[in-house]
Formats: structure tokens, C-alpha cells, sequence
């Protein structure tokens, strides 16, 4: 670790910002409540495993009632969830959920880290999740954050225990107990030490809790009051906390926001004993630190703060920097002088920004922006120069009387200008557990600030002061008003294939489609197909027109395909043009509740061969959290309808279908199933085929939505390659029109499958059974009935993850299922 040495240090007003495109004010009761933070030494490091794990009651009430920098760590960036938005999964998802976090930070005011850590999927046991993730990695990347944010108290979500629920839970649990003692090591990761010092956090706590059934607290534990009303916000740290938890709408984490005190409980793990609060022994202000002069000079700034003019505190901060800027301890000045210059700023009632009409820009291009600078307060800002990307100018303007200077400048992006992706995503991951970073110091930002900037200067006071302003992107939208983003670079074109996977059948062209985005003309193109860097086709004379989007079928010839020779096979594509390559397809995420998001995938697909054959011809898909399975059929040459409420209750129309396959936890996401049952079994009983994916126990629209009666349970198989048995290999659904073997079960992706029934009818056959290793088999893997003149199926397995990772022996399997009625 650490071998990288490019230092990457955050300067004082893109610590703040790093999230915004424009620079603007806090309100005025952020700001008096910024310089009580001034006044607090002690920080808080809250950590779990995944994002929404935090305690947001308790982050709320350190930040506002007690006043102290609190920040939370989550090893991994959700990766491995569920979405209930739409179909993104793996990468796409942990993009989505690093976001929702971090609208939910700027609710409750904490800061934000992550370690290197992908979140693989449910995992039992500590045992599990450490044979994925490389425990001494992740420790060296929480002691980097332990270094670089300096908490004096850590507190754990989660115990190391079977009483975490969650084996990701637990090892967050033993690697905070591990970096706890190996930050203050100087042997311990000696590389992080060209950046940062040891730093020893007082105390680690376990902020017990009450789950469910579980219980953890107790009353001879620690505990705090919290949820208390504050009239600066309006509400009570409870009613925040649900607010902020509400913003992880990936995951349906709605939460009610509880007004009224209820009482946390902490038991100690490591450091010293707290036995009154959580700051036992820790200096609490300069003066206990032993620095004089500093408490007092803010105790008068908040006496004499005026909330409709904080201008006025101006001469009394400039003052209080000047004695921070004199303190000895560099770490603690460096903070603190972060904080008080966005304290100054925004008493200034400055606002910044850099925007064009763009919402994509090309490196090498220029485009037209402007810049709009205003400043509200009484006492003058000068603006003394503004420093442009290639050239600066010198204005020693001065900006006062709420009155908006706007100066118009084209810009040329620079020509090394890197593409806009998250850096955890840039390079390939080391493994399926952890992800690769151009640069290890960046590791725990949640993501980096834009690093096209256009700087201004400006003189307060006497100081000095450089602020950086992002390219930004800004538009009106007629509903939202104006809405500002990052301007997003791009390629000078992107290519993807129109489909996650593709069938190529014996002695058949394949015809393969793709998305060609032209963002700058295109003159004699050439595209190339390749298979394990194998050229299978080439095509030659492609002209684009710019600012374009072109689908375009191209055709594999049978001959070429009949030289690979493996069941699934990786297939890629090349654009090639005036000497250079494209080799990758943009990922554009867009929510209403987050900004855009961008990422570069490799243009790839799934292209599968051999002995698959579906004898089903056209399947009604009910749609539930959202998956490509129905984009995986309709490749396989099916026809599949999304079926509305109408068609469901329309008898002839459902009739017309040889399957009815159910989307991911449907009875969790549409409360209207429990309407369409009559007409589903009716379906199954004039001699329809249902196949019920599977469904969670949470928010069940209801309880018996089988053919005959089954429950499910929270019973799941995580080891994708545990061994399966079967019950009755000829069964007709292991056996037609595919036969399925063991090897069918080989190559799947991060589990077997979720939310196993443990009960059933007898009416119900099962067909094989799975487990983790050192646990009871479970045999409700698949579920079977016969009714009237159809069948029924429920399962567990994950189809939804397999499907679209191309795995054959899942696809042959689940081709039985949906010609069942054959």
C-alpha cells in the first residue's frame, strides 16, 4: 500500500465544497453553529459496513447538540444490494448508493469516508467475508482514514459477533478493533507515514442497539440522551435522522421521523473507559488542550452574533484565525483553519460559480462560459484576479451591495483533461472484493473534487483568500428550476453493445447490434469484433456524423463463429479512427433525488453457444424491484410483454402466454398483487406456467401468494459454488428441453440464491438442495406444483444476477422453467 506518491491533500475551501458546483453561503444558523464546532476539539469516527448501516439519530445529535466534527466510514459502497429504482446492479448500484449517502450527509451534517472494499453480498460469518476480503488491505484503509481524520472516539455500528446479522457487519466489527491499535503503531503500514502521523483515538465503543427480537442494550452500559428538539432546525434530532435515512431510496429505506428523547447505549471495547459520556478525558475546548486565548475570542463572537447580519462577526474571525494560524499543533491548525476560512466565506454572503450550457464537454474543445461572482455583506470582498485554466487576469474589483458581476470567457477543456468517472471505478477491480485506485491517498473520499476549476482570488479584510470554482453545467428545468452539475467529460465517442448477452445457434450469422454515440464527426471509421483478442469480424467505411447517436446492426458471419469453440464467451468490440481506439461504452445514471452520474464500462457482451434451447415462444413479464431478465429473454429470440394490471385481469390476453415469469420481490414492491391473484391461478389452472422469482420477508403485500400454501424464510445460500444435489435428475424440469447437470451450477456470481421457503405444501415438489458450508441443507431451493392444467414454480435462485452475466448452465435452467408448459 502507499506505493503511489503523488499527494493528493484537499485545500481549504474544496474540503467543503467537493460536492457542490456552486460555492454558496450556509444559512445563518450553520454558520453560528460552525463556530461553535470551532470552539469543541473532540472528533467522532462512527463506522459500519454498508451504506444506511449508520446510526443518523446519533450523527445528528453529535453534530448539532454536542457540536463536534463527526464523520461516518463504510467499508464498502453497497455493491452488493438490492435497487429498487431500476435494474442497476454491482458497480452502477454502489455509484447510487455512494450519492444517497452523501445527500444524506449534507442533511446531517457528517462527513463521509470509504475503505477499498466492494460489498460482495450477503456473507453468515466473519470466516466468509474475510476468505473475500484481504483483512490487512482493509484494516491499512481504515487506519488511513483513523490518520487522516484523527478521531479521538470510534464508535462501531456492529459487534464482531453473530449478533451483527451479518458477516460484512461483524468484520467491520474485528478490522476497527485491529486499525485501533495499528494507528498509533509507527510499524504498522510505515508507508501512510509520508502523509499523515500515528494517531491514537482515546476510546472504541459498540453503540448497542435493539433489532427486531435482538437485543443488545442494557442498562448498566453507557448511555446518552439524544433526540432532543433543536429550534435552529426546526426539529428533533429523531425527525432529521429520518429525513437523512429517507434519501436511500435505492434500498426503500423510508424512515419515520420520531419526534421526542430516547436514550443510546454504548458498551466499551478498547482505550479508556468512558463512565459519565462519550468525551471522558478528552479535552473538550482550546483551553483544556492547553492553548489560551482562543476560547474567548469565540465565546464573544457568539455572544455578539447577529443572525441577519453575520457580516459583522467578519472582524472577530479574521482575529481568531490570525490565533489559530499561530497554534503549534499543525494537524489540529490545519482543521481548524479549514473550518473557520468557510465560516468567513460564507459570512461574506459570497456565492461563485462557472457554467456553461453544456452538460458534456470533449478534452481539446472550448466552449463558452460564464462566471457570476456576488458578495452580500456590508464590509467589501476584492476580487483581485481570477485565474482561468491557461491564462489570468488581474481585476482588484470590488464586489459588495448584492450586486452579481458576471464575466463571459471561453475556455478550451485542456487536452489530458481525464474522462469524469468515480476513481474507484477508473481501473479494473483487484478481485470481485476489492476495488483498484489510481492513487492510494485518495482512498476513503467518497469521491474527488472536480479537477477543472477556475480559481478567484479574493481579499477579506487583509487576507487572502484562493477559492476554487468547478466547470459546471447549468440549466432550467421547468419543474425543478435551475439545476447545476458537474460538467461531465466525455470521449470523442463512446460504443456499447445494444444487449447484455447474445445466442449464437449452429451454422447461423449472428446479427449483433451496436450503440455508436459520435460526440465529434467521424470520418472512415472501422469496427472489429474480437473474442479473447481474436479478431472474429472486421467492417470498414463507417462515417458519423457528430453530436450523433447511431444504431447499427452488423452481422457475424456463421464461419467466424464457428471458430470459437467455448459454451460462453466474453465478445468485444473496437472503433477504430484517425489513429485512435474506443474501446468503451458511457454509464449515465440519472435519479430525480441525485445529480448525474458517469462511469466507462469496456464494450463487451455475453456471447453464448451450445446445447441451449427454449421451447417457450412468448412470456408475460410482471415487473417488480427492476432486472434485465426480460431484455435476456427477448435476446433468446422470446417475445416478452411487461404485463399492465389490464392484462393480468383479462383472461384471453393472460391465456395468449406460455409462461408468466414475476420480476424480484413483486410481492414487496407492488401492493397490487394481492388483486391479481384470482386471475393468476386461473391462469395456472386453464394451463399457464407461472415462475415466481424470489421475495423478501419485509413489507409483504401478502402472505399466501403461492399455488398452494408456502412460506419463506430469511434462509440463503451465499457460496455461489456450493455443491447441489439433485432429488430427481429426471425430474421434467432438469431434464426438458435442456438436461441440466451439476456443471449447469458452475461459473455463478456472487450467491445461489435468497429468502429459501422452510415451509411448504405437500403438494409441492422440490429438486435439489443447497447449503453454506456447516449448515443444514435447504431443500425449498425450487418449489414445483401441478394445478389443474398448468404448474406453478417458486425460486429462491438468482436468476436476476446470473442471466445478465451470461451464465449458460442458469439460462438452461431457467429455459426449462418457462417451457414447463411444453
Amino acid at each position: 500500500m502507499f506505493k503511489k506518491l503523488t499527494l493528493v491533500f484537499i485545500s481549504c475551501f474544496i474540503f467543503f465544497f467537493s460536492f457542490a458546483q456552486q460555492i454558496r453561503p450556509a444559512k445563518s444558523s450553520e454558520i453560528f453553529r460552525e463556530i461553535k464546532t470551532l470552539r469543541h476539539i473532540p472528533k467522532v469516527l462512527y463506522l459500519a459496513a454498508h451504506p444506511d448501516d449508520e446510526n443518523t439519530g446519533l450523527l445528528s445529535w453529535l453534530i448539532n447538540e454536542q457540536d463536534v466534527e463527526t464523520a461516518y466510514l463504510s467499508l464498502t459502497r453497497g455493491d452488493g444490494g438490492q435497487n429498487l429504482l431500476g435494474t442497476q446492479q454491482g458497480a452502477a448500484l454502489g455509484l447510487i448508493r455512494t450519492h444517497e449517502l452523501l445527500e444524506a450527509r449534507k442533511l446531517d451534517g457528517a462527513q463521509q469516508f470509504f475503505t477499498r472494499a466492494i460489498d460482495f453480498g450477503f456473507s453468515k460469518n466473519t470466516d466468509d467475508t474475510f476468505k473475500q476480503w484481504d483483512a490487512d488491505s482493509i484494516t491499512a484503509d481504515v487506519v488511513w482514514v483513523i490518520r487522516k481524520f484523527r478521531p479521538d472516539v470510534i464508535i462501531c455500528r456492529f459487534p464482531p459477533t453473530a449478533a451483527a446479522g451479518h458477516g460484512q457487519h461483524a468484520a467491520s466489527a474485528v478490522v476497527a478493533e485491529k486499525a485501533f491499535k495499528a494507528a498509533a503503531d509507527k510499524t504498522m503500514f510505515p508507508n501512510q507515514l509520508k502523509y499523515v502521523d500515528v494517531w491514537q483515538p482515546k476510546r472504541l465503543l459498540w453503540n448497542t442497539f435493539r433489532f427486531g427480537l435482538v437485543n443488545t442494550t442494557s442498562e448498566n452500559q453507557l448511555k446518552v440522551t439524544v433526540g432532543q428538539f433543536d429550534p435552529q432546525l426546526g426539529m428533533g434530532y429523531g425527525e432529521l435522522a429520518g429525513l437523512s435515512r429517507s434519501l436511500h431510496k435505492s434500498q426503500g429505506a423510508g424512515t419515520q421521523s420520531v419526534a421526542g428523547v430516547r436514550t443510546e447505549y454504548f458498551t466499551h471495547v478498547m482505550g479508556v473507559q468512558a463512565r459519565e459520556s462519550l468525551f471522558d478525558k478528552i479535552p473538550l475546548n482550546w483551553s483544556e488542550k492547553g492553548i489560551d486565548n482562543i476560547d474567548e475570542l469565540i465565546d464573544i463572537i457568539l455572544l455578539s452574533f447577529d443572525y441577519n447580519h453575520p457580516d459583522k462577526s467578519l472582524h472577530g474571525l479574521l482575529m481568531l484565525r490570525q490565533r489559530i494560524s499561530e497554534i503549534q499543533d499543525a494537524s489540529l491548525k490545519k482543521d481548524k483553519l479549514n473550518d473557520i476560512d468557510h465560516i468567513i466565506l460564507s459570512c461574506t454572503g459570497f456565492m461563485g460559480e462557472v457554467v456553461t450550457n453544456q452538460a458534456e464537454a470533449i478534452a481539446g474543445n472550448s466552449y463558452n462560459f460564464s462566471l457570476n461572482v456576488i458578495s452580500r455583506g456590508a464590509p467589501p470582498v476584492i476580487l483581485e484576479q481570477v485565474n482561468w485554466i491557461t491564462q489570468t487576469d488581474v481585476l482588484n474589483k470590488r464586489i459588495s451591495g448584492d450586486s452579481l458581476i458576471n464575466i463571459q470567457r471561453k475556455i478550451q477543456i485542456p487536452l489530458n483533461a481525464a474522462l469524469t468517472e468515480p476513481y474507484w471505478l477508473e481501473k479494473p477491480a483487484k478481485n470481485a472484493a476489492t476495488f483498484s485506485v489510481p492513487n492510494d491517498t485518495l482512498i476513503g473520499l467518497p469521491e474527488l473534487a472536480s479537477p477543472l476549476n477556475v480559481s478567484v482570488v479574493l481579499k477579506i479584510g487583509t487576507e487572502k483568500f484562493t477559492v476554487k470554482l468547478p466547470l459546471s453545467y447549468k440549466k432550467l428545468d421547468p419543474v425543478k428550476g435551475d439545476v447545476v452539475e458537474q460538467l461531465r467529460i466525455i470521449p470523442a465517442m463512446d460504443l456499447s453493445f445494444a444487449e447484455p448477452v447474445y445466442f449464437a445457434k449452429e451454422k447461423e450469422d449472428l446479427k449483433v447490434t451496436l450503440r455508436l454515440k459520435a460526440n465529434k464527426y467521424i470520418n472512415y471509421g472501422k469496427v472489429i469484433f474480437r473474442v479473447e483478442n481474436a479478431t472474429i469480424a472486421t467492417f470498414t467505411g463507417i462515417n458519423l456524423p457528430e453530436n450523433t447517436i447511431t444504431i447499427k446492426d452488423f452481422i457475424l458471419p456463421a464461419g467466424d463463429l464457428a471458430r470459437i469453440k467455448t459454451a460462453q464467451n466474453k465478445l468485444e468490440v473496437v472503433f477504430s479512427s484517425e489513429n485512435s481506439e474506443f474501446t468503451t461504452g458511457q454509464v449515465l445514471i440519472q435519479y430525480p433525488h441525485l445529480p448525474s452520474l458517469q462511469y466507462f464500462v469496456p464494450a463487451t457482451t455475453w456471447l453464448l453457444k451450445g446445447d441451449v434451447k427454449v421451447l417457450a415462444k412468448k412470456v408475460g413479464y410482471i415487473q417488480g424491484a427492476g432486472d434485465l431478465i426480460p431484455e435476456f429473454l427477448r435476446q433468446a429470440g422470446l417475445q416478452v410483454d411487461v404485463l399492465t394490471e389490464a392484462d393480468i385481469l383479462n383472461p384471453s390476453k393472460l391465456a395468449s402466454y406460455d409462461a408468466v415469469v414475476t420480476g424480484v420481490r413483486v410481492i414487496n414492491t407492488d401492493k397490487r398483487i394481492k388483486n391479481w391473484q384470482v386471475a393468476l391461478k386461473s391462469y395456472v389452472e386453464n394451463g399457464g406456467t407461472i415462475v415466481m422469482q424470489y421475495n423478501t420477508t419485509q413489507d409483504m403485500a401478502l402472505q399466501d401468494f403461492g399455488i398452494y400454501p408456502f412460506s419463506i424464510s430469511s434462509k440463503r445460500v451465499t457460496d455461489e459454488n456450493a455443491a447441489v444435489k439433485f432429488f430427481n435428475p429426471n425430474h421434467k424440469l432438469l431434464s426438458y428441453p435442456n438436461k441440466i447437470t451439476a456443471e449447469d451450477f458452475n461459473g455463478w456470481v456472487q450467491e445461489r440464491g435468497a429468502y429459501f421457503p422452510d415451509k411448504w405444501d405437500d403438494k409441492y415438489e422440490t429438486l435439489f438442495e443447497m447449503n453454506d458450508t456447516g449448515e443444514e441443507p435447504l431443500k425449498g431451493s425450487t418449489l414445483y406444483a401441478k394445478y389443474g392444467k398448468g404448474q406453478f414454480i417458486y425460486t429462491p435462485l438468482a436468476f436476476f444476477r446470473q442471466l445478465p452475466a451470461g451464465n449458460i448452465g442458469a439460462a438452461r435452467l431457467f429455459f426449462n422453467f418457462i417451457s414447463a408448459g411444453k
